[in-house]
Order: structure tokens, then C-alpha cells, then sequence
């Protein structure tokens, strides 16, 4: 993974679904915690929310921790099926490079996993962050990873990510990134 590469993609971790979910609290936590670093990190942070009337807005700890995310609701489970995330993506994409999707959210086995199968069909690279993915059961979300690495989606942690971003301990970053890992 490359910072200069990705884009981080944050799937429907809205008020209304997240009590629904297993490990809610750590789930969020590592979310919040992938933004702060691409903000550190100049990365951009592309936020989805399915169908917001009915399941609420995203939960503030994502929206506050991440610098300046784009935000847009979708109905399709497939954040790649919504023309305004695939132009923000594919815009990205071309004018900046920007190939790499680092997928975090839920629920894995729905929007999560058909999100990620689709960009990986539309030419990113996909990598989807194992420690910040979860479904109301983690026997989806274990199915779920288990599916997307059989497809070529690479399974990584948050841990993993914030590292490779930087590459090196020199990174301007790195105190405070590492002040992040230490905090969670």
C-alpha cells in the first residue's frame, strides 16, 4: 500500500446499524483511527452512507476524526453501484493517481464485500482492513474476508496500513501516528 496511491473508503458506519453490529466499539475506534492517519497522511477519505433517512447519519467519531471527507448516501449495498462515489473514485483515480481502495466499515458481508468485488472489477487495487470490518455476526464477516481474498482483495490490518503509508520511521508523520497506535 502506498499513501500516495490510496484512498480510504469508509462504509456505512451509521448510527442506526452500528448497535446492530459485533464489536461496535472497536469497530468505530479502528475506523476513526484509519482517518486520523490519512489525514496525517494527505490520503482522501471517501465516507458512504446507506440509505441515511432510514439508518441515521455516520457516527461522529468517524466524521470528526477524519479531514474533510466527502460524503455520500447510497442505496445500492455496493458503494462502486453509486455514480457519485465511483466519479469521486475514478476523478482520484486519474488526476492523481490514486488507484489503491483501503476499505474499512460494514457490514462485511454485504456492502463491505460487494463494494470491494466491484472496484477490484473496475481496475483498483483493494485492500480491505480485517480489524475494522465486522457484520451482526462474525461468522459473515469471517465468510466475507475469506470470499474477497479468494477474489484477490487483500486482507491487512489497520496497524499494516498506517506502517506501509509512512514506510519509514523518518516519515514527517511518524511521532504521530505512532502516538495513535499507542492511544487505541
Amino acid at each position: 500500500m502506498d499513501a500516495g496511491r490510496g484512498q480510504l473508503l469508509v462504509i456505512d458506519v451509521q448510527e442506526r446499524l452500528a448497535p446492530a453490529i459485533e464489536d461496535t466499539d472497536q469497530i468505530v475506534g479502528t475506523c476513526a483511527f484509519l482517518a486520523k492517519v490519512a489525514g496525517h497522511l494527505s490520503v482522501p477519505v471517501l465516507i458512504t452512507e446507506q440509505y441515511p433517512k432510514g439508518l441515521g447519519a455516520t457516527l461522529t467519531a468517524i466524521t470528526q476524526a477524519a479531514t474533510k471527507p466527502a460524503i455520500v448516501s447510497k442505496t445500492a449495498f455496493s458503494a462502486a453501484r453509486e455514480p457519485k462515489v465511483m466519479d469521486r473514485l475514478r476523478k482520484k483515480r486519474g488526476d492523481q493517481r490514486r488507484d489503491q481502495a483501503i476499505i474499512c466499515g460494514i457490514e462485511s458481508h454485504v456492502c463491505v464485500l460487494q463494494t470491494a468485488l466491484d472496484l477490484k472489477e473496475s481496475g483498483f487495487e483493494v485492500f480491505v482492513v480485517a480489524d475494522a470490518i465486522t457484520s451482526r455476526r462474525l461468522g459473515s464477516r469471517d465468510v466475507a474476508l475469506s470470499r474477497m481474498a479468494h477474489a484477490g482483495i487483500v486482507p491487512v490490518t489497520s496497524e499494516m496500513v498506517a506502517f506501509e503509508w509512512m514506510g519509514d520511521a523518518s516519515h514527517k508523520a511518524f511521532k504521530a501516528i505512532s502516538a495513535l497506535v499507542r492511544e487505541r
